[in-house]
């Protein structure tokens, strides 16, 4: 069956993601929602995208399935919840909220009213990160001891921009460690404690991080992130039996390095299509006509661990 589909907040990534729907065969957006009656039609122009709503409210009573929210973190909440209430299934773009608080309600409603609801985190979709998954999941890396990288993006320092702007969920914990976090959660689970150094920003927010997750038996996950300088944006999955890299930029990954103990290192190439997103659409859509209420991929346990991870990240670095 075929899903139609509704963007909430057409801003940068929802254009990004609004051509991937092009790509996904039982998917259809047909609608958008901003609290400019201006901005939505404009976006649904420039897509092909037939309604467009001057309010959020009446896109959740659109006739549409599924919401894809792309608001900023900050606005999450009270977006989703409506949402919920309306009946509507949710893609909620990460972070998923700006506390643990927010992300526990959002759940609570969605578990509720029986509401499929998930984080868009796209990285867990790609072709290259399925099968490091498979990989690890079979066994062919044996016990998986330590997760490592970084996701350092430099940007100049604009308190007004939404990656600085803290009524935004600005910072760069909710902007670029949701991935590193996510990214080792798949694999090592909860942390039992959590390690991190970094320095604030003038307004507050934190503007790079070192952070350190230990895990039970002396596992471990050790990830940095920043905008104050640039990096390669790689990661590292380390087990009794090997290794395996996701080369730059690891959250739109397309190549493995694979090196199993005692055998030829391996160059694995994995290219995606489009921009990757549509990978996760499809996703969605798979659950919904299923009719599942949550995706085993991207679990809301899992959505719930990092956000409380993220949140002691943030109370080590003082906000």
């Amino acid at each position: 069956m075929s899903i139609r589909w509704g963007i909430a907040g057409p801003g940068r990534i929802a254009a990004t993601v609004a051509a991937e729907f092009a790509l996904v065969p039982d998917a259809e957006l047909v609608a958008v929602g901003s609290r400019s009656a201006d901005r939505a039609a404009a976006f649904a122009g420039r897509y092909g995208i037939d309604q467009a709503y001057g309010s959020y409210d009446a896109l959740f009573a659109a006739d549409v399935d599924a919401i894809y929210l792309a608001t900023p973190h900050g606005q999450h909440t009270a977006l989703a919840l409506a949402a919920i209430e309306a009946g509507k299934a949710l893609l909620i773009e990460k972070s998923f909220t700006t506390s643990v608080v927010d992300t526990a309600a959002i759940i609570e409603a969605a578990r509720a009213r029986g509401v499929f609801v998930m984080e868009a985190m796209w990285t867990r979709f790609l072709p290259a990160v399925v099968h490091l998954r498979e990989l690890v999941s079979s066994g062919g890396l044996g016990d998986v001891r330590a997760v490592y990288g970084d996701l350092l993006a430099f940007r100049e320092f604009d308190p007004d921009d939404r990656l600085f702007n803290p009524a935004l969920g600005g910072g760069a914990v909710f902007d670029l460690g949701v991935y590193v976090i996510s990214f080792a959660q798949q694999f090592l689970g909860t942390p039992d404690q959590v390690f991190a150094v970094g320095d604030l920003l003038p307004n507050g927010v934190e503007g790079d991080a070192g952070i350190l997750l230990g895990y039970p038996g002396g596992r471990y996950a050790n990830q940095s992130i920043g905008f104050r300088a640039p990096g390669p944006g790689r990661q590292v999955v380390a087990g009794t039996r090997g290794w395996v890299e996701v080369k730059p930029r690891f959250h739109r990954g397309e190549e493995l390095v694979v090196q199993l103990n005692g055998a030829e290192r391996q160059e694995l190439h994995f290219p995606k299509t489009g921009a990757g997103y549509h990978y996760e659409i499809a996703h969605v859509d798979q659950c919904l006509n299923a009719g599942l209420t949550e995706s085993p991929v991207m679990p809301l346990a899992d959505t719930m661990s990092v956000q409380q991870t993220m949140a002691d990240v943030l109370a080590a670095l003082g906000r």
